[in-house]
């Protein structure tokens, strides 16, 4: 797992964004669920928060459902 140290200002979407590049399959909320009490800070983060970022797989291909023959 990595770690993030924030600056002042910074957001949970900023910081996944930076991160993963993207902020699609629920990666902010993963965040969250890893860094208990982070939401407690609001929207913008103090600066000096260590937060962890774990490990998120690459976007994996979603199969198609074909409905119709």
């Amino acid at each position: 797992m990595l770690y993030y140290r924030s600056k002042a200002g910074d957001t949970v979407d900023r910081i996944v964004w930076l991160h993963y590049g993207r902020q699609n399959d629920r990666i902010v909320e993963t965040v969250l669920e890893a860094n208990p009490r982070l939401a407690d800070y609001g929207p913008e983060l103090p600066d000096g928060i260590r937060i962890a970022l774990p490990e998120i797989p690459d976007e994996q291909d979603t199969a198609s459902v074909r409905l119709w023959g």
